[in-house]
């Protein structure tokens, strides 16, 4: 996945509170309450320490804004640091700190210091923007004009795979934990072949006809989703950036995405993190 800009991130706010709603319509349950029920664990007034990080290509703009504001839009008490790197690290845990947000160009991580537990956010992401699919309720191909889309089954448990990296490889196997039919497609058509060796996996022929209600895509390109793959009311969900899909493509088939460049993994991470709920 690409690292994230200043400008991926300038209307990010906004973007988590939409996605948060269009996650409730898809699946009955709010982001926090999807991540609550995936992870059986819940928040205790942790309070969360983010260290801006200067190795590698350095700090990027306005990123420890967006994990405070995630962190307190969904109620939790937070702090950046003045430091950064090893002497933030230490402010922190003098801060009380009880878990401790940070990245750099190869990993964003979150650690509580209380119970030991640590996550990774490709993991993370992947994880949850594959439940959102996974939990999705269909319309079984009606999409927005109400009617049946050729090709469409109900209760369709198709999903196609797009990008068989480090955040769409936790995917597909959340894929097929939740009982989904999988079909992946890579630009790498070795690594297509090697995770269809692996897993009870398809691979997507982009020269057939077959259409997906579903599709997950995890590439850092534009324009992934081709036409012909699409049906009225298709679910896109995607952490990739740019989005994969236009404009042009959603309003003529009423497709639904859910993308945000940080948010919903960051909250995916910290209730992997969190402690598990007693009962």
């Amino acid at each position: 996945m690409a690292l994230l800009t200043p400008e991926d991130l300038a209307n990010m706010t906004n973007a988590l509170i939409e996605n948060d709603r269009l996650i409730t319509e898809l699946t009955g349950l709010s982001l926090a309450g999807l991540c609550r029920d995936i992870y059986k664990t819940a928040p205790k007034n942790e309070k969360i320490g983010i260290i801006p990080i200067t190795a590698g290509g350095g700090i990027i703009g306005s990123f420890s804004e967006s994990l405070l504001f995630t962190a307190r839009h969904f109620g939790m008490d937070g702090f950046i640091t003045k430091n950064t790197d090893v002497a933030g690290y230490y402010e922190a845990v003098m801060k009380g700190a009880d878990i401790i947000l940070m990245a750099d160009d190869l990993a964003y991580i979150a650690q509580n210091l209380r119970n030991g537990k640590i996550s990774h956010n490709q993991i993370c992401t992947g994880r949850i923007y594959a439940e959102i699919l996974c939990r999705a309720k269909s319309d079984g191909g009606k999409g927005a004009a109400g009617k049946k889309a050729d090709g469409a089954n109900d209760g369709d448990n198709e999903v196609l795979v797009i990008g068989l990296g480090k955040v769409g490889t936790p995917a597909l196997e959340t894929f097929i934990k939740g009982g989904q039919d999988v079909y992946v497609f890579d630009v790498d058509s070795n690594r297509v072949d090697e995770i269809v060796s692996k897993y009870p996996v398809k691979k997507y022929d982009p020269a057939g006809s077959k259409t997906f209600l579903k599709i997950f895509e995890a590439t850092p390109c534009a324009g992934t989703i081709p036409e012909k793959c699409l049906l009225q009311g298709s679910m896109i969900s995607t952490p990739g950036i740019p989005c994969c899909i236009s404009d042009e493509l959603i309003e003529k088939y009423g497709v639904r995405v859910v993308q945000e460049p940080l948010g919903i993994g960051t909250l995916s991470m910290l209730y992997g993190v969190f402690d598990e709920v007693k009962g």
